[in-house]
């Protein structure tokens, strides 16, 4: 087939991609050029029409992005300076609003919007099913003439109502009460996805009780903020006006063949796959780690981060991850909310690139059994507003009192509140993936590395330290650079380990939102700096008061810090004998965000009110539940209809094949149709009386007394049964013939990709 075929006259046919690719580079190259085209073929036309904007825009990246965004460049450009001014003051110093400066900003903000092509604007916001949720609005409003005009008021930026009748609240309103508000938060720049402005919000009930997660995450960063600029004030740094704290989420992801995906209701319907025997070859090489991205993949991340870098999301880092189909995008640091922001627009867009490629993306924490699922590692730090990090040591954190303050003050927030940082990555999904090798253990620990446990130890010792010693790399080839090595290795085992000038929180599973991590993080640290400026303001003496501070913090909370092995058994026991906590299961941790303590230090730091962390607690246990109930009926499902009916239309060939080969010879023990047919019948057997089973299970949960209860049936029964049958049902997967197996197989979903 010819890529493009000239008709005559200057007219061509475009059968092909690769003519559709040069078609394009004839607008790019020679704009003068008299031609014109028609597309024969559908995917050419599908490529030339999702790659023309960028070839007709003639724009490098520094050009284009941020370009679907409302940022600092646009709002310069567009506000008065008097607006701009206190637009600012609102954003970097948390002044209040003026209604005047909202009508400017609206008025500016749509006639963006619609220079750039949105018809409609939403207050889109984040509730609590863990997925952003939007109402759309459009821009027109009636004119006298009956035609329409484009307005947009201050009073529509700031307050949108949608219907909260039917988000998760966790008994915060009753279901016949429907109203609810959105909030417009300033901090977090609008943008344009589609044609429509997205306007990043706020959500809370009738009442005022928050429905979301962006506002306890806003309210932790301002009680941070608060008792940090306490801690500076004691060192004589009264120029800081504000504190933040800064995050980038790495992602990791799955991407198989839409095809396949859809031949699988247990991926359709819960994200993961709930049967599949082990294929001869999984991540047993380490050969997909970092190897060369396929070209479909690298198609789609291409795309991808077109997509990500028009609305301003810095993707910075993609490369293959240790599963086959797996891979991972890190981002640049960007303030938290807004990284919260960017990280679940980061899903949405990566499985909406991922269709136009014929994939799908898989953001379940565990969806193959048997090789490494999915993480989100939250790497957080604290800067102030003069672009200070906190968290960073120096060139010598032995002498560095600030840092040290800082470190021991996170130190003691990861001991002190462990349970809630375990509180705030569970999920069902998560529960796959902890412990399992190939993620944190569920025993929450720190790395500090070797330098900075030296450091630590010197100091509750009252010892001189006398710096770590610099090791040059020498590699053995003399045109190979020398460079010094870091003074400390990395710990992939540790769920939150010291890395340079910054924490990484590693439990966060895949699909979560990073806001419940930071919430909790931001909480407990804040709760740490308190008591310690509570004391130090007190104090008679800084600098002497400052030394016993920190070697009691160090004294009183080492046992959280390990820098060995967490995937190694002995650990598990050696954390049990420190008195470290070791929640395994959404319903083990879950009951611990209502300890006294924990109550104390939410409601105490203004994040949550009591009522609200009830909430979270309902509703967490209930989204486990209902989560593992679905899986429990899919496989049910899947196991009736599908796989048992074709093991049994295998056995049933089996069988007539051994009765025609008997009709033949008399005498032939057609030995391997009769063992086989009759292991097949066994395993049938055994795959019925499992779902049987698990059903009787399911309808044991109506016993429940309440959610808690009914979570535990869940975990300690359901469970178990849904085990049972997929053991079966994988072991008939083994010895059925593929053409017979009513769904891809591990093998298929994991290696399809090229």
């Amino acid at each position: 087939m010819y890529d493009a075929v000239h008709k005559g006259n200057g007219v061509f046919e475009v059968h092909t991609i690769k003519g559709a690719f040069l078609f394009m580079n004839i607008l790019l190259f020679r704009p003068k050029a008299k031609a014109s085209f028609s597309f024969i073929g559908e995917d050419a036309f599908a490529f030339f029409k999702r790659k023309k904007g960028d070839f007709m825009m003639k724009k490098t990246v520094p050009e284009y992005f941020g370009s679907l965004v409302f940022d600092d460049r646009v709002m310069r450009a567009m506000l008065s300076a008097d607006v701009y001014a206190s637009l600012k003051k609102t954003i970097d110093e948390g002044a209040k609003l003026d209604l005047s400066v909202a009508n400017a900003v609206a008025i500016a903000m749509k006639d963006w919007a619609v220079a750039n092509g949105a018809t409609h604007y939403t207050h889109w916001f984040q509730p609590l099913t863990g997925i952003t949720a939007e109402k759309h609005d459009s821009f027109i409003t009636p004119a006298p003439n009956g035609s329409v005009i484009m307005e947009f008021s201050g009073k529509e930026l700031i307050k949108g109502e949608p219907d909260a009748s039917s988000f998760p609240s966790g008994g915060l309103r009753a279901t016949f009460e429907a109203r609810g508000y959105t909030a417009w938060d300033p901090t977090s720049c609008a943008f344009i996805k589609g044609k429509t402005l997205c306007i990043p919000t706020a959500f809370c009930s009738y009442g005022g009780e928050a429905l979301d997660k962006k506002t306890p995450l806003l309210r932790s960063m301002q009680a941070l903020n608060k008792q940090a600029l306490r801690i500076l004030h004691l060192f004589g740094n009264d120029t800081v006006k504000c504190i933040r704290t800064a995050v980038g989420p790495e992602q990791e992801y799955f991407l198989i063949d839409k095809e396949m995906y859809e031949k699988r209701k247990d991926l359709c319907f819960t994200g993961r796959t709930l049967f599949g025997a082990k294929p001869p070859k999984g991540q047993e090489l380490d050969d997909h780690y970092f190897g060369v991205i396929k070209p479909r993949v690298t198609a789609y991340m291409e795309d991808l981060n077109e997509e990500l870098w028009k609305l301003g999301i810095l993707a910075k880092t993609e490369h293959n991850e240790v599963a086959p189909a797996q891979h991972e995008l890190a981002p640049i640091y960007s303030t938290t909310n807004v990284a919260t922001d960017h990280n679940q627009l980061t899903m949405e867009i990566m499985q909406k690139v991922a269709a136009k490629h014929g994939l799908v993306c898989l953001l379940h924490e565990k969806p193959f059994a048997g090789v490494n699922g999915s993480g989100k590692h939250n790497n957080w730090s604290i800067s102030t507003d003069q672009g200070v990090n906190l968290l960073s040591p120096g060139d010598t954190p032995y002498e560095n009192a600030q840092f040290l303050l800082f470190l021991c003050a996170v130190i003691k927030a990861v001991d002190d509140y462990q349970d809630l940082l375990r509180v705030s990555v569970a999920t069902a999904g998560n529960d796959h993936r902890l412990g399992a090798n190939e993620a944190p253990p569920a025993i929450v620990s720190i790395f500090l590395g070797d330098e900075l446990n030296d450091i630590l130890e010197a100091i509750e010792k009252d010892e001189p330290y006398n710096g770590a010693e610099k090791t040059q790399m020498k590699l053995g080839v003399k045109v190979l650079p020398r460079f010094n090595r870091d003074t400390t290795d990395r710990n992939r085992t540790s769920p939150f380990a010291f890395t340079g000038n910054k924490f990484e929180f590693r439990m966060v599973g895949s699909s979560d939102s990073i806001s419940c991590a930071n919430i909790m993080l931001n909480t407990a640290v804040a709760e740490s700096l308190k008591i310690f400026a509570d004391e130090l303001e007190q104090a008679g003496e800084f600098e002497t008061a400052l030394h016993a501070l920190i070697q009691k913090t160090i004294k009183d909370h080492k046992r959280i810090i390990f820098n060995g092995n967490g995937y190694d058994d002995a650990w598990i026991e050696e954390a049990e004998a420190r008195g470290l906590s070791n929640y395994r299961t959404t319903p083990d941790c879950i009951p611990h965000v209502l300890d006294q303590k924990n109550v104390d230090i939410l409601t105490g730091h203004k994040v949550f009110t009591y009522a609200e962390i009830r909430s979270r607690y309902e509703i967490t246990l209930e989204n486990y539940s209902k989560t593992v109930i679905i899986e429990a009926n899919t496989m049910v499902d899947m196991a009736k209809n599908e796989i048992i009916p074709a093991v049994e239309a295998y056995a049933l060939e089996l069988a007539k094949t051994a009765a025609a080969k008997k009709a033949l010879d008399a005498g032939l023990a057609c030995k391997y149709e009769t063992d086989l047919v009759k292991k097949l019948s066994d395993l049938t057997d055994r795959m019925a009386e499992a779902a049987d089973a698990l059903e009787e299970a399911l309808l044991g949960l109506d016993e429940a007394a309440d959610i808690a209860e009914e979570a535990n049936m869940v975990r300690d029964t359901v469970l178990v049964k849904m085990c049972e049958l997929r053991l079966a049902c994988d072991e008939a997967e083994t010895v059925t013939a593929k053409k017979y197996w009513p769904f891809p197989t591990y093998g298929d979903l994991l290696f399809s990709v090229k």
